[in-house]
């Protein structure tokens, strides 16, 4: 395997951080119920950010960049692990606006606080213009793979 090789060097280190961020988690958290995904969290990041907003599943597809059926799936398990729910929109009978549980929101506090500890330490001894490169080049990536 070639170990420059730079998609194996993103698995690597999302892998490391599911790892740590996982072994970090309070054990009653793990024991009560099941540990919120990323795509789960941003989800419930995004809700909160929008709470005087109407949020329904289209919109989570278009901001996350994620399909139909992905978000779809993901919002199913949330309903289930009763974090979120979903009511008839007042304004479309057709749409269900995505509501967040009391739970879904400080589970989210909790793991938003760790996942701020990982960045620190992720981007430790990096400057600022080494951090700013790595994110364009990321997004760049993300540019070219959107183009396939």
């Amino acid at each position: 395997m070639n170990e420059n090789k730079v998609l194996y060097k993103i698995k690597s280190l999302e892998s490391a951080i599911v790892r740590k961020l996982e072994t970090d988690i309070d054990e009653k958290i793990k024991v009560r119920q099941s540990l919120p995904t990323f795509t789960q969290l941003r989800i419930i990041e995004y809700i909160l950010k929008h709470e005087k907003e109407s949020i329904y599943q289209k919109d989570l597809e278009k901001v996350l960049n994620l399909r139909r059926a992905t978000v779809s799936g993901v919002l199913q398990t949330m309903e289930k692990n009763n974090l979120i729910k979903r009511e008839i929109s007042d304004d479309d009978a057709r749409a269900k606006e995505i509501l967040l549980n009391d739970d879904a929101k400080n589970m989210f506090l909790k793991r938003k606080n760790k996942i701020e500890e990982m960045e620190g330490q992720v981007i430790s001894g990096l400057s600022h213009e080494e951090i700013t490169i790595f994110s364009q080049v990321l997004d760049k990536m993300c540019n070219n793979i959107n183009r396939l």
